[in-house]
Order: structure tokens, then sequence, then C-alpha cells
């Protein structure tokens, strides 16, 4: 395997080199860029580890650009970060293609030459972040994953690392720069695709407990398998999870349903036993239970390829989350019908109630994003509910009206919904699935009632009528917007002014004008 470095990244690194050289420190890029590079992962950032002042390398470094870049530090850590905006532009390149970095590829010199003339006050279109911190050895008290944290060596820091892939190093320093430092076989980890610890997984785990859940994610993210030994530290320590803060905890989550294939990552939470501390309204789905020779369907695995089956075709994390989140009120609402099976009734309200409480628990945003989730929960059957029955206008107008802005998220929920191993009814599905859509282009190109609001509001009917706010008054506008939406009227301000008036005088109300 090759590192390909871009001339830009080069350009920067070459920056860093000269920077150490000039304090006396030796500095190596390390970790995620290493191994993203190897793979042709594309990446943003990168960590930079030295013997010395992690801070004090940064702001030699931030000194070596123009306009200087400014440094985000902290003492309490000793890291330091810098966003590169202004250094470099895309056309000005001195070469059009990238750079192989391998041992001794290309020297210090050699870089610096072909670096140097490149323009540094000229945007680019994303910056390049840069973390610098001291090299460090860590010691951890059982109850805490905060260590205690002394300088160390490149070997020490290494030692730390979470996983072998993340922890491999190359050389910044002139006696051997471009040089791959990988003692722990990082490299042929890469190549197996195996996720393996530098050290005892026990001792890893019992550290720093938040690396079985980057374990994980790393599994699901890569598509790598958890080497056996390392997989059995995870469900040996799984209790440990409980010192880490829930934020880091959903951090991960997050970034495994973000992954191209969240149920590989989902599943192994679930084998390890981390799903049972971490979300267990989850495991709550799992099995299927028979009755009479009657059963259902795994609601946990069903969920798992609904996830993946929506992944790809959004990149969307709220979407993701309705989608896992769209059967979670299934197990409380399951009850077994004599003659007829299973059923889950109003599971999608309960689902839906269930949302915010599941959010709170999770640290996640109580805001649209919720609002959002919650709402593709509750709706999540009235699609599908419009394949099985002759197709009003009447029930189109309601979908659309309560699904708003978010009906095309809806539909493609819904899509992602149908997950059965006959491949006629799947294909049966999605077609009436199609004559749904086309049925809802039509009446929201006919009534415009997407996101509508009807054409006589609340406060006119006070006006009209002399009223303060009453519940006459949410009457009138109700029976409108029911008239509206059932095609009883049509959707301008005359029709319902007719219908108000009508209604006003079956209530004993009159104009005041």
């Amino acid at each position: 395997m090759d590192i390909r470095c871009t001339d830009k990244e080069l350009f920067v690194f070459n920056k860093i080199a000269h920077a150490a050289a000039d304090l006396g420190v030796e500095a190596w890029v390390i970790g995620g860029f290493v191994r993203d590079k190897l793979i042709g992962r594309n990446t943003k950032d990168a960590d930079i580890v030295c013997v010395g002042d992690g801070i004090e390398l940064a702001h030699r470094v931030a000194d070596r650009f123009n306009p200087r870049p400014p440094v985000a530090f902290f003492k309490t850590y000793g890291t330091a970060q810098i966003k590169l905006k202004h250094f470099y532009k895309k056309e000005d390149a001195v070469h059009a293609g990238e750079h192989a970095v391998k041992e001794h590829v290309h020297t210090q010199d050699e870089v610096e030459a072909m670096a140097e003339p490149m323009p540094v006050e000229m945007k680019d279109e994303s910056a390049f972040e840069i973390e610098f911190v001291g090299a460090r050895k860590e010691s951890y008290r059982y109850h805490s994953r905060n260590p205690e944290v002394m300088p160390g060596t490149i070997k020490d820091d290494q030692d730390r690392r979470d996983f072998t892939i993340n922890a491999m190093a190359i050389s910044l320093n002139k006696a051997d720069y471009g040089k791959l430092i990988d003692p722990f076989n990082g490299l042929a980890d890469l190549e197996s695709k195996l996720i393996r610890t530098p050290l005892d997984p026990l001792t890893t785990f019992s550290d720093d407990p938040l690396r079985m859940m980057r374990a994980v994610r790393f599994a699901s993210q890569l598509g790598y398998t958890i080497h056996p030994p390392v997989f059995q530290a995870i469900k040996d320590n799984v209790e440990r999870i409980r010192i880490i803060s829930q934020e880091r905890i959903t951090d991960e989550l997050n970034k495994i349903l973000l992954s191209p294939r969240p149920s590989v990552g989902l599943d192994l939470l679930y084998k390890s036993g981390l799903l049972h501390i971490i979300f267990p309204q989850m495991i709550d789905l799992v099995g299927a239970e028979y009755v009479d020779g009657m059963g259902h369907k795994d609601n946990f695995y069903h969920t798992l390829q609904v996830v993946d089956n929506i992944s790809q075709h959004t990149h969307d994390l709220w979407l993701r989350w309705a989608a896992l989140l769209h059967d979670i009120g299934k197990p409380p609402t399951k009850k077994f019908e004599g003659g007829h099976g299973w059923t889950f009734h109003g599971h999608e309200v309960v689902g839906g109630r269930m949302v915010p409480r599941i959010f709170t628990r999770l640290k996640l945003p109580q805001n649209e994003k919720m609002r959002f989730v919650r709402k593709l929960v509750e709706l999540h059957l009235r699609p599908i509910s419009l394949t099985k029955e002759d197709i009003t206008d009447s029930a189109i107008r309601r979908l659309l009206f309560d699904a708003g802005d978010d009906i095309d998220a809806l539909m493609l929920l819904c899509s992602a919904d149908i997950t059965s191993k006959n491949k006629q009814k799947v294909k049966r599905y999605l077609e009436n699935f199609e004559l749904v859509k086309e049925r809802l282009h039509e009446v929201e190109e006919k009534d415009r009632i997407r996101n509508w609001q009807p054409p006589i509001t609340g406060e006119m009917i006070m006006e009209i009528f002399g009223l303060s706010p009453c519940r006459q008054v949410g009457d009138i506008k109700n029976a409108i917007r029911e008239a509206i939406l059932d095609g009883k009227i049509d959707n301008n301000y005359d029709a319902a002014y007719d219908f108000m008036m009508k209604i006003a005088v079956e209530m004993g109300l009159k104009p005041i004008v």
C-alpha cells in the first residue's frame, strides 16, 4: 500500500517538519490520516504528535503561513488545532497528480522543492484541520476513563492508541522523512480488514470503554471484521460502558448510523451486549413469538434492513433515525388475536410518543430534528395504507397536509419499509407506491395543499363575528379545513366564506357588519 498525499498535504507537512526542526523536536503524522490515506479514503484533517510541546509547535507552524491562522489550544490537555483555509489554490499546484509517500521515496528537501513555490494567500474551498499534541503515555483508574497523562516517546504514544490501524505514523524528521512507523502490523491488519488492539484488548477496553463503541463504529464504517479475541473482550467488558458519558456514546451511535451499512454496527452492538445497556428499547424488538403456529417477523432485524434500505438513498442522519425508530412502538402494542394472529394496532402513535423520551435519554436534540423523526414515525403507515384501497383525493389531501414538506422523506421511509423476502410482493408494493406518488403529484399540482393554511384564519373569524378567542372560533376554522380536505368545497376564499356563513347560522352566530 502507498500513502497518496496531495500537493496541499505535502506542502503543509513540509511546513510542520521545518517548524519542528527549528524547535529541535521530532514530529510524526499519526492515526486516522495515515490509515485513511493507505486505504484511499478522503480525509480533511491530520494529527501531529511530537516529542515535546504540541502547543508550541502549533504556534511555530502557524507563524509560517500568511495570513497567520489562529491557533486554538487547550492547556489542560496539551493540544492545539489549526484550521488552514487561505494557503493554497488547486489550479496553482506544481504537479497535477498526487505524490506517493513510501519509505524514503521523497526526502524532506525534495518535498520542500515541490511545495514551496505554491502561493500561500489563495483560498481553498475547504479547511485542512491539523491537531497537535505532545507524545504521551497514560495510566487509568478503574472508575474513570480520564487518564493520568505524562510526557512520553513516540513508542509510548503508539502503545496507547486504540487499534493497530490507528497506531501507524509517518516521520516528518529529516533522518527518515516519509518513513512509515508501524510497530503493531497495522498495515497487515488494513490488508486483512481486521480490527485489533495494539495491547491486550481487556486492558484496552477497561482503560477506556468508549473504545468498544469505536471498534464497532470502525467495523461498520470500513466493513472490517473485529478480531475474535477483541470482540470477546468487548463482551467481557460491556458493563464498563456505563462510566462513559451519554454524549460520547450517542456521538459514536450517530457515526454508526451514518456508515454505509448501519446494520453491521447495530448488529455488533446487539451481539456484544452493548445495545442492551445503551439502547434497551431496541432489544425489545428482538425475536419472533409463536402461538398456535402463528408468528410475526423479527422486528429488530426488519428494522436493521429498513435502515440499510434508506441508507442507500440518503445520508440524512435524522431520516436514518426515523427508520431506526419507525417500529419502536411495536413491543408495547403487540397482541395475539385468536384466529387472526399477531397485531400491533396503534404502534405508530405509541412509537411517536416514545420518540421525545428516547431523544431525551440519548441526549439528542429536542428541536425540529426530534419533531421531524416523530412525525415520520407517526405517519409511516399512512402511505402504505393508501396502496391497499381506492385512493381518494381526500386521503391524498390529508396526507399532503399532515406531512407538509416532509412528504418526500416519508415516502422514502415507506419504500424502505418494504422488506418482504417475497420478490413479487415487494415488486407489487413498489408499483403501488409509484401510483401513490403520481396521485400525490397530481393533487398537489391541483390543490397546492402542502403546508397549506385555510383561506380564512381565526383572526378573520373573530373580526367578522365580533368574537374573542373561544371554542366557537376553533370549531368554525376546523370545519372549513375539513370541508376543503374532504373536497366538499373549493380551496379559495369565496367558497370558504360561504361555507363559514352556513356553519355560523347553525351555531346561532351573526356577522357584526
